[in-house]
C-alpha cells in the first residue's frame, strides 16, 4: 500500500521510527531526573519505544494534531504504565527531604545566607556522605505537589505528580504572578552552581547526564545538587507560606 506521498506505508512508518527514536531517549532521560535511582533507564526506553510504535500504528494523518505531539503523549503514557507496574518509590524519600528542608530553613534564618552542604549535614547530625546519600535517594522529589496547596494526603499517587504531562494538570494554573516571583527570587538566591544547574535542566532542557558533562562531575553528583536546590526552594516557599503543612 502506498500513501499520498508516494511512499509505501511500511517505508513511511520506518522513517517515522528512525526520526523519533532520539525523542524517546530524550523523554526517558528527562523523566529519569524525576525518579529514584532504583528505576532502570533501559526499562523506560523499552516502554517508550513501545509507545512510539503504538503511536505510529494508530496515528491518522487526517487528525488535526501533529504527529510529534501525539507521539509524545503515547510515549509518556507507555513509560508511566511501565512505572506503575513496579513498586519503585522508597517511602522514606519524602520524609528525608522534609527533614532536609526543615534544616535548610532553620539555617537560613540563623546564618542569613544559604547554608553549605557540610552545615546542613551537621545540623541534621549526620555525616556529610550520609546527607548526600539522602539527596540521591530522594531523586524523585519535586518543587510542588497538589497537597502543598491544601491538606496533605500521603496516599495520593506520587507517580502521577512526578510524571504527568503538565499540559493536562491544573497545577500550572495555580502558578500566578506572585508565586512565580517567589520562585524566581528563590532561584536567584541559590548558590551559583545550583542556579546554573536549574537553568540547564529546566530552561535548556538538558538531562542530568548532559549537565554532568558540563559540570565535569558524575551524574550522581548532579542528582545530589538538583535535590539540594529543590530543598532550598521548597524551604523558601514554606517561609513565604506558599507550601502548607510540615
Amino acid at each position: 500500500m502506498y500513501t499520498a506521498s508516494g511512499k509505501s506505508e511500511k517505508g513511511e512508518k520506518n522513517e517515522l521510527l528512525a526520526q523519533y527514536m532520539p525523542m524517546v531517549k530524550r523523554l526517558a532521560h528527562h523523566m529519569m531526573g524525576r525518579l529514584p535511582p532504583s528505576v532502570e533507564e533501559d526499562d523506560l526506553l523499552q516502554a517508550g519505544m513501545i509507545g512510539l510504535l503504538d503511536a505510529i500504528s494508530r496515528y491518522d494523518e487526517a487528525q488535526s494534531a501533529q504527529f510529534e505531539a501525539y507521539a509524545i503523549q503515547r510515549i509518556r503514557g507507555s513509560m508511566i504504565d511501565e512505572l506503575r507496574q513496579s513498586d519503585w518509590l522508597p517511602r522514606s524519600a519524602r520524609q528525608s527531604m522534609r527533614k532536609i528542608e526543615q534544616a535548610i530553613g532553620a539555617l537560613q534564618h540563623q546564618l542569613g545566607r544559604q547554608p553549605r552542604e557540610s552545615e546542613i549535614a551537621e545540623a541534621m547530625k549526620v555525616p556529610l556522605v550520609e546527607y548526600q546519600s539522602m539527596l540521591a535517594d530522594a531523586r524523585g522529589h519535586q518543587l510542588l505537589y497538589f497537597e502543598d496547596f491544601g491538606e496533605s494526603d500521603e496516599d495520593d499517587s506520587f507517580l502521577d505528580k512526578q510524571t504527568a504531562d503538565e499540559a493536562s494538570m491544573p497545577l500550572p494554573q495555580l502558578l500566578d504572578a506572585n508565586l512565580r516571583a517567589c520562585i524566581i527570587a528563590g532561584i536567584e538566591n541559590l548558590p551559583e552552581r545550583e542556579q546554573l544547574l536549574m537553568s540547564l535542566y529546566y530552561e535548556q532542557e538538558l538531562n542530568l547526564r548532559e549537565i554532568s558533562e558540563v559540570f565535569g562531575v558524575s551524574e550522581s553528583r548532579i542528582c545530589q545538587l538538583h535535590g539540594q536546590a529543590i530543598a532550598r526552594l521548597r524551604a523558601k516557599l514554606k517561609e513565604d507560606s506558599w507550601i502548607v503543612g510540615a
